[in-house]
This record gives structure tokens, sequence and C-alpha cells, in this order.
């Protein structure tokens, strides 16, 4: 089986920072583009960065300038620092990825979610 385990979330002053990880751990072939996604209440779950396993990135509107996505291929680990937040930014943020469990199968997997928070 896999998992991905996010860490990182929490409280923080509209200005501020947080970094966000996810671990994929498993029964793991090979981890393709990993990405995180938020949604607020009511609202739909939205892109908020991705990055493939060769490292091309892509941002929602929203983030871009903002946000930075960053992975580390060795660890399975994709990451997201989180600068000049905003109250707009706050929901809960899922880490996905794309994987391989065996060379044949691919599939999306998706973390339990972490809060966060911007006051103003």
């Amino acid at each position: 089986q896999v998992q991905l385990v996010e860490s990182g979330g929490g409280l923080v002053q509209a200005g501020g920072s947080l970094r966000l990880s996810c671990a994929a751990s498993g029964n793991i072939f090979r981890v393709n583009a990993m990405g995180w996604y938020r949604q607020a209440p009511g609202n739909q779950r939205e892109l908020v960065a991705r990055i493939t396993s060769g490292g091309s990135t892509m941002y929602g509107d929203s983030v871009k300038g903002r946000f930075t996505i960053s992975r580390d291929n060795a660890k399975n680990t994709v990451y997201l620092q989180m600068d000049s937040l905003k109250p707009e930014d706050t929901s809960v943020y899922y880490c996905n990825a794309r994987i391989r469990p065996s060379y044949v199968v691919e599939n999306d997997y998706w973390g339990q979610g972490t809060q966060v928070t911007v006051s103003s």
C-alpha cells in the first residue's frame, strides 16, 4: 500500500510563512507528478501547485510569486513553501501524487489534509 503523510500546517499571521511537507511511502515503483491542492468550506478543491518528476512546475494564479513547490526524489517528498500568506489562503491543503506501485499500474493518491489558517 501507498501512504502520503503531510506535515507543517498551522496558524500564522498575514504576511507570514509556512512550509508544508508530504512524504510518500509504501509499495512504490516510481513517483511521477506530485502536487498540492486546497479546499475551503463551501468551495471546490483547487490546484495550488504541481511538480513533475523532472522538476517542471505549475501554479494556481492566486499563489504565483508567493508559493514555491519543490521535491526531493530520493525521499519521495514534496514541499510547499508559502510566503506572504493572506487570509484567503486559509484552507485545508491536500498532497497529491501520481504513483506507480508497479510497472504497469499508475494511481492517484491523496494525503489526509493539513489545516492552514492565516489570521488578519
